[in-house]
């Protein structure tokens, strides 16, 4: 069986221990709850482990690009969310294809992309869910409460659409009065709100105190990440992804080189201006990655007591774990020191 030792690096771990863990007490937070659980694949694209966050009693899926969506129907999912805008022919056509064998939902906040469903609904003769997106503190995407009202009686009267609910992210608690708003107007005009989806890193601490969620979508919790760390959601023993990275140089005491840079870790990065990370070392906590190249990632380790020597393999906690996914063709899954699964990303680079 093939061991850690035997990977060439950089390689991303995935320690199944933790994320088994991670499945198991999101799925019975959101049961103790009430709420229904969608996990949101962008963190992982990848069909087994989706598998097991439905055998786990995850209601259905969440993709965010109808490219991505498509993998995972093709490989047998039903029940799919894109909450996302989907927009132009083409797309739109290939969500509408989906939609033929895959009970599909799609958000919107504009009169141009429903249209745009209809269209491609109506070539298919089929009626195809939306949701109407409402906007949040965070302004992305999304529209006000008038506006939500206004569509979601655009789509309600549509012989191609059915109204599916509203969507909202994050689901903060501060988005709370805007979907009792909505809800209650939706309401005088004899249309019900069927589901209404949160999301967001943080949708499961707050998903109680917005209880007219029926749903969440998380993504980042299989894996974690630096991010999720510092914001307090989780422990370091719950962060089951880790780079494997080699120590390829120490051109001073206080330096040493990683052969893991933006391609490997992305540029995002953790922490202060002052004092920027890109990634946690686990083996030397008092080390801090503070500069990328594409293929070097420099290490301060002025700290560290000892400091990492050149041929040392280390790892790296990563900031945002979702991109690391999509940076690389396959994921190893290890118990201790074995690697017990190797994992295709087979959503890789599906972005449109």
């Amino acid at each position: 069986m093939t061991t850690l030792h035997d990977l060439e690096t950089p390689a991303v771990l995935i320690d199944l221990d933790r994320m088994e863990r991670n499945i198991a007490r999101m799925q019975a937070d959101c049961d103790d709850a009430g709420v229904a659980f969608r996990p949101h694949i962008k963190t992982h694209k990848i069909p087994e482990i989706a598998r097991m966050q439905i055998d786990a009693g995850a209601v259905g899926l969440a993709c965010q690009k109808v490219s991505e969506a498509q993998v995972f129907a093709e490989a047998g999912f039903s029940d799919i969310l894109i909450p996302y805008n989907i927009l132009g022919a083409s797309k739109t056509a290939k969500l509408a294809d989906l939609a033929l064998y895959t009970r599909m939902t799609v958000s919107a906040d504009s009169e141009t992309v429903i249209a745009g469903l209809s269209e491609a609904a109506g070539a298919q003769g089929i009626r195809l869910r939306v949701m109407v997106e409402l906007a949040t503190e965070i302004e992305r995407a999304g529209a006000d409460p008038e506006k939500t009202v206004t569509l979601a009686q655009r789509i309600d009267g549509d012989e191609h659409l059915t109204f599916a609910g509203l969507m909202v992210y994050p689901s903060n608690p501060t988005i709370r009065p805007a979907v009792q708003e909505v809800i209650a107007r939706l309401n005088r005009h004899g249309i019900g709100v069927e589901t209404v989806s949160g999301g967001g890193i943080g949708a499961a601490k707050h998903m109680r105190e917005v209880p007219e969620l029926t749903e969440i979508r998380v993504g980042t919790y299989v894996f974690n990440d630096l991010t999720t760390l510092q914001k307090g959601l989780c422990t370091l023993d719950d962060c089951a992804m880790r780079v494997a990275v080699t120590v390829v140089s120490r051109p001073t005491p206080e330096r040493a080189i990683l052969d893991s840079g933006s391609k490997t870790l992305t540029p995002e990065r953790a922490g202060s201006d002052a004092q920027p990370s890109y990634g946690r070392v686990v083996e030397y906590p008092a080390a801090r990655i503070y500069k990328l190249n594409e293929e070097h990632a420099y290490v301060d380790v002025s700290a560290c007591d000892p400091a990492p020597q050149i041929g040392e393999v280390v790892h790296v906690i990563p900031v945002h774990t979702c991109v690391v996914t999509n940076m690389h063709d396959r994921l190893y899954g290890v118990r201790g020191e074995q690697v017990e699964v190797v994992w295709s990303v087979a959503a890789r680079g599906k972005v449109t």
